[in-house]
Protein backbone atom coordinates (compact mmCIF):
# COMPACT_ATOMS: atom_id res chain seq x y z
CA UNK A 1 0.00 0.00 0.00
CA UNK A 2 1.70 3.30 -0.84
CA UNK A 3 2.26 5.98 2.09
CA UNK A 4 -0.44 8.53 0.26
CA UNK A 5 -3.49 5.62 0.95
CA UNK A 6 -2.08 4.70 4.23
CA UNK A 7 -2.30 8.60 5.95
CA UNK A 8 -5.65 8.70 4.32
CA UNK A 9 -6.72 5.38 5.87
CA UNK A 10 -4.87 6.56 9.24
CA UNK A 11 -7.12 10.06 8.85
CA UNK A 12 -9.77 8.28 8.37
CA UNK A 13 -9.77 5.91 10.85
CA UNK A 14 -7.78 7.49 14.17
CA UNK A 15 -9.90 10.91 14.32
CA UNK A 16 -13.29 9.28 14.84
CA UNK A 17 -11.58 6.58 17.46
CA UNK A 18 -11.01 9.23 19.49
CA UNK A 19 -13.60 11.50 19.02
CA UNK A 20 -16.24 8.98 19.90
CA UNK A 21 -14.77 7.49 22.71
CA UNK A 22 -14.23 10.33 24.46
CA UNK A 23 -17.37 12.01 24.14
CA UNK A 24 -19.12 8.77 25.25
CA UNK A 25 -17.26 8.01 28.34
CA UNK A 26 -18.40 11.35 29.52
CA UNK A 27 -21.71 10.39 29.67
CA UNK A 28 -22.16 6.87 30.58
CA UNK A 29 -21.50 4.53 33.85
CA UNK A 30 -20.96 1.96 31.59
CA UNK A 31 -20.07 -0.70 30.66
CA UNK A 32 -16.91 0.29 28.46
CA UNK A 33 -14.59 -1.12 26.49
CA UNK A 34 -11.03 -0.06 28.66
CA UNK A 35 -9.21 -2.95 27.26
CA UNK A 36 -10.41 -1.69 23.29
CA UNK A 37 -10.40 -4.80 20.80
CA UNK A 38 -7.71 -6.81 18.99
CA UNK A 39 -7.82 -8.78 16.08
CA UNK A 40 -5.92 -11.81 15.19
CA UNK A 41 -5.74 -14.93 13.01
CA UNK A 42 -5.93 -12.88 9.96
CA UNK A 43 -6.58 -14.76 6.12
CA UNK A 44 -7.17 -13.26 2.88
CA UNK A 45 -10.83 -13.62 4.07
CA UNK A 46 -11.26 -13.86 7.67
CA UNK A 47 -10.24 -12.68 10.58
CA UNK A 48 -10.80 -12.87 14.51
CA UNK A 49 -11.89 -9.51 16.88
CA UNK A 50 -11.78 -9.64 20.64
CA UNK A 51 -13.20 -7.74 23.09
CA UNK A 52 -13.74 -7.38 26.96
CA UNK A 53 -16.23 -5.00 28.69
CA UNK A 54 -14.65 -3.37 32.03
CA UNK A 55 -16.39 -1.31 35.01
CA UNK A 56 -14.15 2.00 34.34
CA UNK A 57 -13.15 3.32 31.00
CA UNK A 58 -9.61 3.08 32.23
CA UNK A 59 -6.98 1.35 34.19
CA UNK A 60 -6.43 2.37 37.54
CA UNK A 61 -3.87 4.55 37.24
CA UNK A 62 -3.63 6.12 40.89
CA UNK A 63 -4.20 2.44 42.27
CA UNK A 64 -2.67 0.97 45.85
CA UNK A 65 0.73 -0.43 45.11
CA UNK A 66 1.53 -3.97 45.68
CA UNK A 67 3.13 -5.78 48.41
CA UNK A 68 5.91 -7.29 47.02
CA UNK A 69 7.52 -11.15 48.36
CA UNK A 70 11.33 -12.26 48.69
CA UNK A 71 12.73 -14.49 46.58
CA UNK A 72 12.10 -16.83 49.32
CA UNK A 73 8.79 -16.15 50.30
CA UNK A 74 7.59 -16.23 46.25
CA UNK A 75 9.27 -19.69 45.93
CA UNK A 76 7.44 -20.62 49.32
CA UNK A 77 4.26 -19.53 47.84
CA UNK A 78 4.52 -21.64 44.58
CA UNK A 79 5.38 -24.91 46.59
CA UNK A 80 2.11 -24.34 49.06
CA UNK A 81 -0.52 -22.83 46.52
CA UNK A 82 -2.74 -21.47 48.91
CA UNK A 83 -4.92 -18.62 47.21
CA UNK A 84 -5.43 -17.04 50.57
CA UNK A 85 -1.01 -16.43 51.48
CA UNK A 86 -0.94 -15.92 47.88
CA UNK A 87 -3.73 -12.83 48.24
CA UNK A 88 -2.23 -12.10 51.72
CA UNK A 89 1.30 -11.46 50.75
CA UNK A 90 0.53 -9.15 47.66
CA UNK A 91 -2.18 -7.39 48.67
CA UNK A 92 -2.46 -4.97 51.28
CA UNK A 93 -5.26 -5.42 54.30
CA UNK A 94 -8.96 -4.49 53.49
CA UNK A 95 -7.89 -3.63 49.55
CA UNK A 96 -10.05 -5.04 47.04
CA UNK A 97 -7.83 -6.67 43.81
CA UNK A 98 -9.74 -3.88 41.87
CA UNK A 99 -8.43 -0.62 43.86
CA UNK A 100 -5.01 -1.94 43.28
CA UNK A 101 -2.40 0.18 40.78
CA UNK A 102 -3.55 -0.73 36.89
CA UNK A 103 -6.78 -2.58 37.44
CA UNK A 104 -9.21 -2.86 35.14
CA UNK A 105 -12.00 -4.69 36.42
CA UNK A 106 -14.41 -6.58 34.00
CA UNK A 107 -18.35 -6.40 33.78
CA UNK A 108 -21.12 -7.85 33.07
CA UNK A 109 -23.25 -6.72 29.59
CA UNK A 110 -23.50 -7.07 25.89
CA UNK A 111 -21.76 -6.34 22.90
CA UNK A 112 -22.48 -5.46 18.95
CA UNK A 113 -20.24 -5.58 16.13
CA UNK A 114 -20.80 -3.73 12.38
CA UNK A 115 -17.79 -3.77 9.52
CA UNK A 116 -17.42 -3.07 6.42
CA UNK A 117 -14.73 -1.78 3.76
CA UNK A 118 -13.65 1.47 4.23
CA UNK A 119 -14.68 2.44 0.54
CA UNK A 120 -18.07 0.84 0.70
CA UNK A 121 -20.00 1.43 3.35
CA UNK A 122 -23.26 0.55 2.10
CA UNK A 123 -21.41 -2.80 2.86
CA UNK A 124 -22.23 -3.58 6.37
CA UNK A 125 -22.78 -6.48 8.11
CA UNK A 126 -23.64 -6.19 11.80
CA UNK A 127 -23.24 -9.10 14.18
CA UNK A 128 -26.73 -8.59 17.37
CA UNK A 129 -25.98 -8.29 20.47
CA UNK A 130 -24.34 -10.93 22.31
CA UNK A 131 -23.48 -11.00 26.21
CA UNK A 132 -19.88 -11.51 26.95
CA UNK A 133 -18.75 -14.44 29.12
CA UNK A 134 -18.56 -13.49 32.94
CA UNK A 135 -16.83 -17.14 32.93
CA UNK A 136 -13.72 -16.20 30.66
CA UNK A 137 -13.13 -12.85 31.86
CA UNK A 138 -15.83 -10.88 30.66
CA UNK A 139 -14.61 -10.79 26.89
CA UNK A 140 -16.09 -11.94 23.68
CA UNK A 141 -14.56 -12.87 20.06
CA UNK A 142 -15.96 -13.31 16.63
CA UNK A 143 -14.73 -14.99 13.58
CA UNK A 144 -15.43 -12.78 10.73
CA UNK A 145 -15.18 -14.97 7.28
CA UNK A 146 -16.43 -14.15 3.42
CA UNK A 147 -14.05 -11.22 3.53
CA UNK A 148 -12.36 -9.51 0.96
CA UNK A 149 -8.34 -10.03 0.37
CA UNK A 150 -6.23 -7.08 0.63
CA UNK A 151 -9.07 -4.98 2.22
CA UNK A 152 -9.43 -2.12 4.72
CA UNK A 153 -12.50 -2.64 7.10
CA UNK A 154 -13.88 -0.09 9.49
CA UNK A 155 -14.68 -1.95 13.12
CA UNK A 156 -17.55 -0.46 15.11
CA UNK A 157 -18.07 -1.79 18.33
CA UNK A 158 -20.86 -0.77 20.73
CA UNK A 159 -21.87 -1.74 24.29
CA UNK A 160 -24.59 -1.66 26.75
CA UNK A 161 -25.79 -2.92 29.98
CA UNK A 162 -28.57 -5.12 28.54
CA UNK A 163 -31.52 -4.75 26.59
CA UNK A 164 -33.55 -2.60 28.16
CA UNK A 165 -30.37 0.04 28.36
CA UNK A 166 -29.45 2.74 26.02
CA UNK A 167 -25.71 2.39 24.45
CA UNK A 168 -22.93 2.59 26.75
CA UNK A 169 -19.79 3.16 25.14
CA UNK A 170 -18.24 2.94 21.33
CA UNK A 171 -14.98 1.51 20.15
CA UNK A 172 -13.79 1.97 16.40
CA UNK A 173 -10.95 0.95 14.52
CA UNK A 174 -9.34 -1.00 11.51
CA UNK A 175 -8.13 -3.74 10.29
CA UNK A 176 -6.62 -5.17 6.81
CA UNK A 177 -7.07 -8.52 4.95
CA UNK A 178 -3.71 -10.02 3.68
CA UNK A 179 -3.48 -9.58 -0.04
CA UNK A 180 -4.03 -12.57 -2.46
CA UNK A 181 -0.72 -14.39 -3.37
CA UNK A 182 -0.89 -12.67 -6.92
CA UNK A 183 -0.75 -9.34 -5.87
CA UNK A 184 2.34 -7.71 -5.74
CA UNK A 185 2.40 -4.46 -3.59
CA UNK A 186 4.63 -3.15 -0.85
CA UNK A 187 3.81 -4.51 2.93
CA UNK A 188 5.48 -3.24 5.56
CA UNK A 189 5.87 -5.48 9.01
CA UNK A 190 6.70 -4.74 12.92
CA UNK A 191 8.03 -7.77 15.28
CA UNK A 192 8.06 -7.02 18.93
CA UNK A 193 8.56 -9.28 22.02
CA UNK A 194 9.19 -9.45 25.71
CA UNK A 195 6.60 -6.73 27.56
CA UNK A 196 5.88 -6.03 31.00
CA UNK A 197 3.41 -3.07 32.76
CA UNK A 198 6.08 -2.50 35.15
CA UNK A 199 8.60 -2.14 32.87
CA UNK A 200 7.23 0.24 30.46
CA UNK A 201 8.72 3.31 28.95
CA UNK A 202 5.39 5.80 30.05
CA UNK A 203 2.81 6.06 31.90
CA UNK A 204 1.18 5.51 28.86
CA UNK A 205 2.39 2.37 28.07
CA UNK A 206 4.94 1.24 25.65
CA UNK A 207 6.37 4.20 23.72
CA UNK A 208 7.40 2.16 20.66
CA UNK A 209 3.63 1.82 19.91
CA UNK A 210 3.14 5.31 19.08
CA UNK A 211 6.28 5.04 16.78
CA UNK A 212 4.98 1.69 14.88
CA UNK A 213 1.73 3.26 14.52
CA UNK A 214 3.24 6.34 13.02
CA UNK A 215 4.59 3.72 10.49
CA UNK A 216 1.27 2.64 9.62
CA UNK A 217 2.20 -1.24 9.08
CA UNK A 218 0.20 -3.98 7.25
CA UNK A 219 0.67 -6.17 9.93
CA UNK A 220 2.63 -6.99 13.53
CA UNK A 221 3.39 -9.87 15.28
CA UNK A 222 3.92 -10.00 18.90
CA UNK A 223 6.36 -12.95 19.52
CA UNK A 224 5.41 -13.76 23.07
CA UNK A 225 6.03 -13.05 26.75
CA UNK A 226 3.29 -10.24 26.30
CA UNK A 227 2.95 -10.19 30.11
CA UNK A 228 5.18 -11.87 32.63
CA UNK A 229 3.22 -13.83 35.45
CA UNK A 230 6.38 -14.97 37.33
CA UNK A 231 7.26 -10.76 38.20
CA UNK A 232 6.51 -9.28 41.19
CA UNK A 233 3.57 -6.75 41.69
CA UNK A 234 1.92 -9.35 41.23
CA UNK A 235 3.41 -12.99 41.13
CA UNK A 236 0.34 -14.34 39.09
CA UNK A 237 0.10 -17.34 41.35
CA UNK A 238 -3.38 -18.01 40.32
CA UNK A 239 -6.14 -17.33 37.56
CA UNK A 240 -7.32 -14.48 39.23
CA UNK A 241 -4.29 -12.24 39.18
CA UNK A 242 -3.06 -13.75 35.61
CA UNK A 243 -6.15 -12.14 34.39
CA UNK A 244 -5.32 -8.97 35.86
CA UNK A 245 -1.79 -9.24 34.96
CA UNK A 246 -3.71 -9.28 31.18
CA UNK A 247 -6.45 -6.36 31.92
CA UNK A 248 -3.65 -3.85 33.02
CA UNK A 249 -1.59 -4.33 30.13
CA UNK A 250 -4.54 -4.05 27.35
CA UNK A 251 -5.74 -0.93 29.41
CA UNK A 252 -2.57 0.84 28.28
CA UNK A 253 -3.86 3.69 25.98
CA UNK A 254 -0.31 3.68 23.91
CA UNK A 255 -1.09 -0.50 22.75
CA UNK A 256 -4.83 -0.06 23.29
CA UNK A 257 -5.01 2.76 19.95
CA UNK A 258 -2.21 0.59 18.09
CA UNK A 259 -3.97 -2.69 18.30
CA UNK A 260 -7.09 -1.05 17.11
CA UNK A 261 -5.84 0.28 14.00
CA UNK A 262 -3.48 -2.51 12.60
CA UNK A 263 -3.93 -6.10 11.65
CA UNK A 264 -1.56 -8.42 13.98
CA UNK A 265 -0.98 -11.69 14.88
CA UNK A 266 -0.25 -12.83 18.58
CA UNK A 267 1.94 -15.67 19.24
CA UNK A 268 3.05 -17.03 22.93
CA UNK A 269 5.58 -17.95 25.39
CA UNK A 270 6.78 -19.17 28.51
CA UNK A 271 6.10 -16.04 30.78
CA UNK A 272 2.66 -15.51 29.41
CA UNK A 273 1.39 -19.51 29.82
CA UNK A 274 3.02 -20.12 33.30
CA UNK A 275 6.12 -19.53 34.44
CA UNK A 276 10.14 -18.83 32.86
CA UNK A 277 11.09 -21.93 30.83
CA UNK A 278 8.17 -23.42 31.12
CA UNK A 279 6.30 -27.03 29.49
CA UNK A 280 3.67 -29.25 29.60
CA UNK A 281 2.90 -30.79 32.85
CA UNK A 282 4.04 -27.63 35.06
CA UNK A 283 2.49 -25.68 37.63
CA UNK A 284 2.65 -22.38 38.47
CA UNK A 285 1.23 -21.98 42.51
CA UNK A 286 -2.39 -22.44 42.00
CA UNK A 287 -2.38 -22.99 37.97
CA UNK A 288 -1.86 -25.78 35.84
CA UNK A 289 -0.20 -25.53 32.88
CA UNK A 290 -3.36 -26.49 31.00
CA UNK A 291 -4.88 -23.54 32.70
CA UNK A 292 -2.49 -21.64 31.82
CA UNK A 293 -3.07 -22.15 27.57
CA UNK A 294 -6.63 -21.72 28.32
CA UNK A 295 -6.62 -18.51 29.76
CA UNK A 296 -3.99 -17.46 26.83
CA UNK A 297 -6.46 -17.89 24.23
CA UNK A 298 -9.08 -16.34 26.52
CA UNK A 299 -7.15 -13.03 26.35
CA UNK A 300 -6.31 -13.01 22.91
CA UNK A 301 -7.80 -13.82 19.55
CA UNK A 302 -8.06 -18.06 19.38
CA UNK A 303 -7.24 -19.38 15.92
CA UNK A 304 -7.82 -22.74 14.90
CA UNK A 305 -4.29 -24.14 14.72
CA UNK A 306 -1.58 -22.39 17.17
CA UNK A 307 0.92 -22.23 14.34
CA UNK A 308 -0.20 -20.48 10.68
CA UNK A 309 1.28 -19.37 7.94
CA UNK A 310 -0.29 -16.57 5.84
CA UNK A 311 0.81 -15.03 2.02
CA UNK A 312 1.14 -11.41 2.17
CA UNK A 313 0.76 -11.11 -1.77
CA UNK A 314 3.27 -12.15 -4.49
CA UNK A 315 6.24 -11.14 -2.57
CA UNK A 316 5.82 -12.70 1.02
CA UNK A 317 4.96 -15.54 3.18
CA UNK A 318 5.05 -15.56 7.06
CA UNK A 319 5.43 -18.54 9.21
CA UNK A 320 4.43 -18.06 12.89
CA UNK A 321 5.12 -21.36 14.62
CA UNK A 322 4.53 -22.28 18.18
CA UNK A 323 7.15 -23.22 20.50
CA UNK A 324 4.57 -24.46 23.75
CA UNK A 325 2.33 -26.48 23.22
CA UNK A 326 4.63 -29.55 21.89
CA UNK A 327 7.98 -29.71 23.16
CA UNK A 328 9.35 -32.07 25.38
CA UNK A 329 10.61 -31.31 29.08
CA UNK A 330 13.68 -29.25 29.51
CA UNK A 331 15.30 -31.58 31.31
CA UNK A 332 15.15 -34.73 29.08
CA UNK A 333 18.30 -36.13 27.28
CA UNK A 334 18.72 -34.68 24.28
CA UNK A 335 17.89 -37.09 21.60
CA UNK A 336 15.75 -38.23 18.13
CA UNK A 337 12.37 -38.03 20.38
CA UNK A 338 12.97 -34.82 21.97
CA UNK A 339 11.33 -31.95 20.58
CA UNK A 340 10.25 -28.07 20.66
CA UNK A 341 7.96 -28.11 17.35
CA UNK A 342 6.71 -31.78 17.45
CA UNK A 343 6.31 -33.94 15.11
CA UNK A 344 3.10 -32.89 13.16
CA UNK A 345 4.08 -28.79 13.37
CA UNK A 346 7.80 -29.56 12.42
CA UNK A 347 6.20 -31.73 9.08
CA UNK A 348 3.73 -28.99 8.48
CA UNK A 349 6.23 -26.44 8.55
CA UNK A 350 8.74 -28.28 6.22
CA UNK A 351 5.81 -29.09 3.64
CA UNK A 352 4.46 -25.69 3.47
CA UNK A 353 8.25 -24.01 3.07
CA UNK A 354 8.93 -26.18 -0.18
CA UNK A 355 5.04 -25.76 -1.78
CA UNK A 356 5.69 -21.86 -1.10
CA UNK A 357 6.61 -19.89 -4.19
CA UNK A 358 6.58 -16.15 -2.43
CA UNK A 359 9.47 -14.77 -2.99
CA UNK A 360 10.72 -14.18 0.19
CA UNK A 361 9.76 -16.71 3.06
CA UNK A 362 9.83 -15.04 6.81
CA UNK A 363 9.82 -18.16 9.91
CA UNK A 364 8.82 -15.89 13.23
CA UNK A 365 9.71 -17.79 15.87
CA UNK A 366 9.02 -17.19 20.28
CA UNK A 367 12.55 -18.08 20.46
CA UNK A 368 16.25 -18.17 18.49
CA UNK A 369 16.62 -21.02 16.19
CA UNK A 370 20.36 -19.64 15.22
CA UNK A 371 21.03 -17.90 18.59
CA UNK A 372 23.62 -17.38 20.00
CA UNK A 373 22.22 -17.82 23.79
CA UNK A 374 23.64 -17.87 26.96
CA UNK A 375 25.44 -21.40 27.86
CA UNK A 376 22.60 -21.62 31.21
CA UNK A 377 19.67 -21.78 29.11
CA UNK A 378 18.30 -25.07 27.79
CA UNK A 379 14.96 -23.50 26.03
CA UNK A 380 15.77 -23.60 22.44
CA UNK A 381 16.98 -24.74 19.15
CA UNK A 382 20.34 -22.69 19.86
CA UNK A 383 20.70 -24.44 23.33
CA UNK A 384 22.52 -27.57 23.18
CA UNK A 385 19.55 -29.55 25.01
CA UNK A 386 17.78 -29.26 21.42
CA UNK A 387 20.50 -29.58 19.38
CA UNK A 388 19.75 -32.89 17.83
CA UNK A 389 16.04 -31.61 16.17
CA UNK A 390 17.85 -27.87 15.84
CA UNK A 391 20.60 -29.49 13.68
CA UNK A 392 17.69 -31.11 12.16
CA UNK A 393 15.63 -28.11 11.53
CA UNK A 394 18.77 -25.47 10.03
CA UNK A 395 20.33 -28.37 7.74
CA UNK A 396 16.56 -28.38 6.26
CA UNK A 397 16.38 -24.09 6.18
CA UNK A 398 19.65 -24.39 4.81
CA UNK A 399 18.59 -25.82 1.11
CA UNK A 400 16.82 -22.24 0.30
CA UNK A 401 18.71 -19.16 -0.22
CA UNK A 402 14.89 -16.88 0.12
CA UNK A 403 14.45 -18.08 4.14
CA UNK A 404 14.59 -15.46 6.87
CA UNK A 405 14.34 -16.40 10.42
CA UNK A 406 12.73 -13.75 13.27
CA UNK A 407 12.23 -14.32 17.04
CA UNK A 408 11.76 -12.60 20.32
CA UNK A 409 12.36 -13.45 23.55
CA UNK A 410 15.53 -12.59 23.53
CA UNK A 411 16.29 -9.17 25.72
CA UNK A 412 18.72 -7.67 23.05
CA UNK A 413 18.85 -7.27 19.03
CA UNK A 414 20.79 -9.20 16.76
CA UNK A 415 21.46 -10.72 13.29
CA UNK A 416 23.31 -13.51 12.78
CA UNK A 417 24.65 -15.20 10.04
CA UNK A 418 26.98 -17.55 9.82
CA UNK A 419 29.41 -17.43 6.57
CA UNK A 420 28.64 -20.81 4.42
CA UNK A 421 25.37 -20.85 4.66
CA UNK A 422 22.37 -19.38 4.20
CA UNK A 423 20.73 -18.78 7.60
CA UNK A 424 19.87 -15.45 8.76
CA UNK A 425 18.23 -14.23 11.88
CA UNK A 426 16.52 -10.90 13.14
CA UNK A 427 16.15 -10.99 16.91
CA UNK A 428 13.51 -7.78 17.58
CA UNK A 429 14.62 -6.81 21.09
CA UNK A 430 12.95 -6.28 24.05
CA UNK A 431 10.12 -3.84 23.90
CA UNK A 432 11.84 -0.99 26.09
CA UNK A 433 15.73 -0.39 27.01
CA UNK A 434 14.40 -0.73 30.88
CA UNK A 435 13.53 -4.45 29.59
CA UNK A 436 16.19 -5.21 27.78
CA UNK A 437 19.64 -7.19 29.07
CA UNK A 438 20.62 -10.60 29.69
CA UNK A 439 23.79 -10.76 27.19
CA UNK A 440 27.49 -8.61 27.05
CA UNK A 441 27.54 -5.81 24.62
CA UNK A 442 31.31 -6.33 24.40
CA UNK A 443 30.55 -10.15 23.42
CA UNK A 444 30.25 -9.90 19.49
CA UNK A 445 30.46 -13.28 18.54
CA UNK A 446 31.80 -14.61 14.78
CA UNK A 447 28.19 -14.89 13.60
CA UNK A 448 27.33 -11.84 14.71
CA UNK A 449 26.34 -8.90 11.95
CA UNK A 450 25.19 -7.10 14.39
CA UNK A 451 24.42 -6.72 18.56
CA UNK A 452 22.88 -3.97 20.05
CA UNK A 453 21.62 -4.93 24.02
CA UNK A 454 18.84 -2.54 24.32
CA UNK A 455 15.23 -2.28 23.18
CA UNK A 456 12.78 -1.38 20.61
CA UNK A 457 11.44 -3.17 17.53
CA UNK A 458 12.32 -4.96 13.86
CA UNK A 459 10.49 -3.77 11.11
CA UNK A 460 10.26 -5.39 8.00
CA UNK A 461 9.46 -4.64 4.31
CA UNK A 462 9.16 -5.98 1.09
CA UNK A 463 9.12 -4.18 -2.31
CA UNK A 464 9.74 -3.69 -5.91
CA UNK A 465 11.14 -1.79 -8.62
CA UNK A 466 11.70 -2.92 -11.76
CA UNK A 467 10.62 -6.53 -11.54
CA UNK A 468 13.36 -6.35 -8.56
CA UNK A 469 12.02 -7.76 -5.07
CA UNK A 470 13.94 -6.16 -2.37
CA UNK A 471 13.20 -7.73 1.49
CA UNK A 472 14.51 -4.64 4.04
CA UNK A 473 14.88 -5.63 7.93
CA UNK A 474 15.81 -2.80 10.28
CA UNK A 475 16.24 -2.51 13.91
CA UNK A 476 14.73 0.31 15.31
CA UNK A 477 15.21 1.69 19.05
CA UNK A 478 12.70 2.52 21.03
CA UNK A 479 12.09 6.23 19.19
CA UNK A 480 11.79 4.75 16.15
CA UNK A 481 15.47 5.62 15.32
CA UNK A 482 16.94 2.83 12.59
CA UNK A 483 20.05 1.43 14.61
CA UNK A 484 21.03 -1.51 11.74
CA UNK A 485 19.59 -2.48 7.85
CA UNK A 486 20.01 -5.54 5.74
CA UNK A 487 18.37 -5.49 2.59
CA UNK A 488 17.74 -8.94 0.49
CA UNK A 489 16.87 -8.44 -3.22
CA UNK A 490 15.53 -11.34 -5.84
Amino acid sequence: MNAVLKCFFASLILFPLIFISCETKKESKGPYFGNGFHNGCAYQNSIVIWTRLTKNPEGNSEGVKFLEPSAEEHRQLDREADPEKIRKAQIPEGILLEEMDGACPGVSGEVRLTYYPLTNQDNKVTIDWVAVDPEKNFTHQWKLESLNPGTKYVVELEARLNEDSDISDRSEGAFRTPPAAETQEEIGFCVVTCHDYWRRDTTGGHKIYDVMLKLFPDFYVHTGDIEYYDKPEPYALTEELMRFKWDRLYALPLQREFWGQVTSYFMKDDHDVLTDDAYPGMTYGTVSWERGLEIFEEQNPACEKPYQTVRWGKDLQIWLTEGRNYRSKNSDPDGPEKTIFGKEQKEWLFRTLEESDATFKVVINANPILGPDRERKNDNYSNSGFKHEGDEIREFLNQFDNVYLCNGDRHWQYVTHFEGTNHWEFSCGAGADIHAGGWSQEDVRQEHRFLRVKGGFLYGKVSRENEKATLTFQHCDVDGNVVNEEVFSR
